[in-house]
């Protein structure tokens, strides 16, 4: 299908696109990678009047990781992201997320502030800043604000974005020295969006876990945190009989919808699985054997 007609306009400065979306508001869309924007509008699920394109704005390229933390602008691709070094060290369950995210085609156009910002509840990226607790940064033409990434997300394909501001970048506190990630996923085929996934991490010291972020996507209208099963797992060896835990209670809790692809129920059962895996996963990047 062919999108419907919009005027297109190509800012060269982040001022310039806050002072476009100041004066259209609502009947302006931004357009970073395009890999969610342009086929909704194909689809007609979105019809805005104006396309911003912040393609070529330089300032919103920002990569940045380190022991103190990561920032990760706007127009940083999910390619650039999987191949980085630093992302890998400093931000793993950022890297750990990325080959899950569509085709390669996608991965290199695709952003992944994008991916945030439009707020697919089937997607990695906001499960990922769910379960780290990101910051978000939202500019305007009145001044930059922070969201927690707890409060970003508040239903379908709906964020605490104001229509005129943009998500210009994502930080991601420092990865703590005994913390081990994963992200699993059980989707009807690789590239596809998830029937369940989760990201999750785990902190170990001493022979016990310390601190858990369970942050589950594809289970509701947004990204979920079972805090019940994370509080279980806090004081008790990395081990199966605890992940089994875990996974009882997450299978409990969450509530996700039915659908063609599956019923609440098998979701829930997914759930469980994936929290026993997740866990293990992330237990043996830190060199523990569930």
């Amino acid at each position: 299908m062919k999108n419907p007609p919009f005027i297109y306009h190509r800012p060269e400065s982040l001022a310039e696109a806050l002072a476009l979306l100041a004066e259209f508001g609502d009947d302006a869309k931004i357009l970073a990678g395009g890999q969610s924007l342009l086929p909704v509008m194909a689809l007609r699920l979105g019809r805005p009047d104006h396309v911003v394109d912040i393609g070529r704005i330089p300032e919103l390229l920002t990569l940045d990781a380190g022991p103190s933390g990561t920032t990760i602008g706007a127009l940083v691709r999910h390619a650039e992201a999987e191949r980085s070094a630093a992302i890998a060290t400093h931000a793993p369950l950022v890297a750990a997320a990325a080959p899950h995210i569509g085709h390669r085609a996608i991965r290199t156009r695709g952003t992944l502030v994008g991916s945030v910002a439009h707020a697919d509840p089937a997607a990695e990226m906001p499960a990922v800043c769910l379960a780290l607790g990101a910051t978000m940064v939202a500019a305007s033409v009145g001044g930059t604000r922070l969201i927690d990434a707890a409060d970003f997300h508040e239903g379908y394909l709906t964020t605490a974005l104001e229509p005129n501001e943009i998500l210009t970048e994502i930080r991601l506190p420092a990865w703590p020295d005994d913390a081990g990630g994963a992200v699993v996923e059980i989707s009807r085929r690789h590239a596809d969006y998830a029937l369940v996934g989760l990201a999750c991490i785990i902190e170990v010291g001493d022979g016990s876990i310390t601190g858990a972020a369970l942050a589950f996507f594809g289970a509701d209208s947004t990204p979920v945190r079972v805090a019940d099963a994370e509080a279980v797992l806090v004081g008790r060896p990395p081990a199966e009989s605890a992940f089994a835990a875990a996974a009882e209670i997450v299978s409990a809790r969450l509530d996700p919808p039915s659908d063609i692809h599956g019923t609440a129920n098998y979701r829930k059962h997914i759930a469980g699985v994936l929290t026993r895996r997740g866990l293990a996963e992330a237990a043996a990047t830190i060199g523990v054997t569930a």
